[in-house]
């Protein structure tokens, strides 16, 4: 019976350990200094285009067109957008690389309509100059890269 209590008794000291270690963990992640992306050695405006800009829009859809043709041969491409909206502005916190986060419906070669998820960031174009854009087409993310259900191009 003793034996018992005093496995307990370890038991019980290694659960309170763990927590302590949980703890500190957590007071250290919010204890980090927080720096706005502008006030950086290389600092970001926080401009970056509207959900809306028809450059971006432009983007999707010509890249949208060459993966399908190139990679899948399905021939599928975004006929129109419409109804644009924005999600998200900077959603992971102002220390970050500012990024817009929208969702749009297109309607596509095929007749149908299916929802786009796309986020516009501030220098991510290529080589790091411009803005960049990342989008997944519902229903149409065969390798899964922004799993699941695009929910990886959302904030």
């Amino acid at each position: 019976m003793s034996r018992f209590r005093l496995d307990s008794a370890k038991f019980a000291l290694a659960g309170a350990t763990c927590a302590a270690m949980v703890a500190i963990c957590a007071v250290a992640a919010d204890a980090r200094p927080l720096t706005p992306a502008e006030h950086r050695y290389s600092s970001y405006s926080g401009a970056v285009p509207h959900c809306s800009d028809p450059a971006v829009l432009n983007r999707i859809m010509s890249r949208f067109a060459q993966r399908e043709s190139t990679y899948w041969h399905t021939g599928r491409e975004i006929v129109r957008f419409y109804r644009a909206r924005q999600i998200g502005y900077r959603s992971n916190g102002r220390d970050l690389i500012p990024k817009r986060f929208c969702t749009i419906r297109a309607r596509f070669n095929d007749g149908r309509k299916r929802r786009v998820s796309y986020n516009i960031g501030e220098d991510l174009g290529m080589a790091g100059f411009g803005w960049g854009v990342e989008w997944c087409v519902h229903g149409l993310d065969y390798n899964l890269g922004f799993a699941p259900n695009c929910s990886m191009a959302r904030p």
